[in-house]
């Protein structure tokens, strides 16, 4: 089988991470994802307190994107040198303060500012985050961030249940207190992640958008989680809206899509060592495109809504750890900077939902959004087919 083999003597040359060292990955990705997770429920709650729209409030989403997109762009060029440790702190700290700062909000246009220390915070400690799995060896690296991926469905499993009993029983100002609660926990674990293989000379963003392969991955990213995450930051609204479900309920729902997502991503490590990846990232990202196109348009029973956002979940799970173990070898010994650069695509994905998400809803409604997101998946399944894949064997002559 043919590879690039230097990343894999990078690896060697440090202390092998055990399994107890993946915890503070786990708790960094969870606690970005929390950051973002804690609107679905409280978006509704959040509109009616400050007087605005859902779709005004959607818009904190896009706000947070912006800065994390800034923000990526310097800790591509700089994580090597920062380090995975106290990268992890600092997007740990800069999480408890952006909870406090937007409970404390008196107003939508402080509760938007107060999300730019969010998108501080997410690109902290996202990057991080998947860039630690390059601290593994090679071949545990699916394992690897296959947990890390799924520690996004934990994010949703344990905070929106949380943060939806907590805005019906208390107030959506209360619920900032489950987020903050597992930033501090990465905080704390920050000091027991492993140190990964860095360049000598680490990319600036757009060093890697000259590399084409890199440049095409970037790309699949950007379209699939700006469907993928339009339908997460506005599908907790269109269970409240639409099918009339409280936000408890409402929280309970997501989770449980987030614990189908929880159950593939940690297993994606098998599938990606049987099927190639970039044939699983396409048929998982086809099949959310139309499982998502009959969510939002065909759906009138609560039931038959959560078991097909179930499925979403589930393809989903298969696509995001799959593609991210694409990326981490799109550039030989560059896998922090690729990461990095995966929050920029991820961010830029969120806010490209989260503002054409806001539009569509606020236009043609819930089930054009649906066939505009499977538009989104549909591009990103056509996207991979061109990603080199370097652990693939070479085309026979």
């Amino acid at each position: 089988m043919w590879r690039d083999t230097s990343a894999e003597r990078s690896v060697s040359d440090l202390p092998q991470p055990q399994p107890a060292r993946l915890a503070p990955l786990i708790l960094a990705t969870m606690a970005s994802q929390s950051l973002m997770a804690v609107l679905a429920p409280t978006i509704v709650a959040i509109g009616d307190d400050l007087g605005a729209s859902v779709g005004a409030v959607g818009q904190a989403r896009s706000l947070t994107a912006g800065v994390a997109i800034a923000s990526s762009a310097l800790i591509t060029a700089r994580i090597d040198a920062v380090g995975i440790p106290r990268l992890l702190a600092l997007g740990g700290a800069l999480g408890v303060v952006a909870c406090a700062a937007v409970a404390a909000a008196p107003t939508l246009a402080v509760l938007l500012a107060a999300h730019a220390l969010t998108g501080l915070a997410f690109a902290c400690l996202l990057s991080a985050g998947f860039a630690g799995v390059a601290a593994f060896p090679t071949e545990r690296r699916p394992w690897a961030i296959g947990y890390v991926a799924a520690a996004n469905a934990l994010a949703w499993i344990v905070v929106n249940p949380s943060a939806g009993a907590l805005t019906e029983g208390v107030s959506w100002r209360a619920a900032q207190a489950v987020p903050a609660a597992i930033a501090l926990a990465a905080l704390f674990a920050a000091r027991s992640a492993a140190p990964a293989p860095g360049a000598p000379n680490p990319p600036r963003l757009r060093t890697l958008l000259a590399e084409g392969t890199a440049r095409r991955w970037i790309g699949v990213e950007l379209t699939a989680y700006g469907a993928w995450t339009a339908l997460l930051t506005f599908v907790g609204a269109f269970f409240i809206t639409q099918l009339g479900v409280g936000e408890a309920a409402t929280g309970w729902f997501l989770a449980a899509g987030a614990g189908a997502y929880f159950v593939t991503s940690t297993r994606s490590g098998a599938l990606a060592n049987r099927i190639p990846r970039r044939r699983l990232v396409f048929a998982a990202a086809v099949l959310m495109a139309a499982l998502v196109a009959v969510l939002l348009n065909a759906t009138q029973s609560v039931v038959v809504a959560v078991v097909l956002f179930c499925l979403v979940g589930l393809a989903a799970g298969v696509r995001t750890p799959t593609s991210g173990g694409l990326g981490l070898e799109q550039v030989p010994n560059r896998a922090g900077a690729m990461m990095g650069a995966r929050t920029a695509a991820t961010q830029f994905g969120y806010l490209l939902g989260a503002v054409v998400g806001g539009a569509v809803i606020a236009g043609p409604g819930y089930g054009a959004l649906g066939f505009v997101l499977a538009g989104g998946m549909l591009l990103s399944a056509w996207l991979v087919l061109g990603v080199h894949d370097p652990l693939e064997r070479p085309a026979e002559p």
